[in-house]
């Protein structure tokens, strides 16, 4: 008989604590549980990593996290927060104040230069330094000669070295990033996970990432295994 599949105690605080979080839409042949009965948690400063085979749940889970989508049932609370006592207005303040975001697909501006990218989330926040804080992230990001272009001419590693850019300069507590790797040749995807792993540390930022690449997986604390919307396994 396999052993119940225990979450590890957390010796930190948790500042993400998932609680019996399932996720079922609605389809023609009835309902289907995307996320079942999730529970665990992730300690301040820790990265996690979500894994598990196309349409297992991970960039639902992912979205449940952050407050982009909203759980059929169970909670998720973020430094203390519960998500499911927040309207989307809520939850959009709330990632504003803890959340930096990467995504696979860079999901920059295409009419803003790397220095407007990285400066449109300072500036939603009140900073008054967008500007100076904007070109010290690009710099930071090896781009400080490529601060005037835009995305079309920024190649893909570039690119995601803006995002980063812009993720990190509000100083976020978590940091969450689905496939920032997966559109980038091998090479450059290396690249990319040794500034974000070198930014995560120095930021003390608490990174969940979904990937579906092992040996990134590998470098993170945790490892989470979905399979079919259930947890199969959590590895520390």
């Amino acid at each position: 008989m396999n052993s119940p599949i225990q979450t590890p105690s957390i010796q930190t605080p948790a500042i993400i604590q998932v609680q019996q979080l399932t996720k079922t839409v609605p389809t023609s042949t009835g309902p289907l549980t995307i996320l079942h009965d999730l529970s665990f948690s992730v300690a301040t400063n820790a990265s996690l990593a979500v894994v598990g085979s196309s349409g297992s749940g991970k960039s639902t889970l992912l979205a449940l996290l952050a407050g982009l989508d909203v759980a059929s049932s169970g909670d998720v609370l973020l430094a203390d927060t519960a998500l499911s006592g927040l309207n989307e207005d809520g939850r959009a303040r709330l990632r504003g104040a803890l959340a930096g975001f990467v995504f696979q697909s860079f999901q920059l501006l295409p009419d803003l230069s790397a220095l407007e990218n990285v400066m449109l989330p300072l500036e939603l926040a009140g900073r008054t330094d967008s500007a100076e804080l904007a070109a010290h992230w690009l710099e930071r990001v090896g781009l400080a000669a490529r601060i005037k272009h835009t995305p079309r001419q920024l190649s893909g590693g570039e690119q995601q070295r803006v995002a980063l850019a812009r993720a990190f300069a509000p100083g976020p507590k978590i940091l969450f990033a689905d496939e920032p790797t997966g559109s980038l040749d091998s090479a450059t995807g290396e690249i990319i996970a040794d500034l974000l792993f070198d930014l995560n540390r120095e930021a003390g930022t608490t990174l969940v990432l979904v990937t579906h690449d092992e040996t990134l997986a590998a470098r993170c604390h945790s490892r989470l295994r979905l399979a079919a919307g259930a947890m199969v396994s959590y590895d520390v």
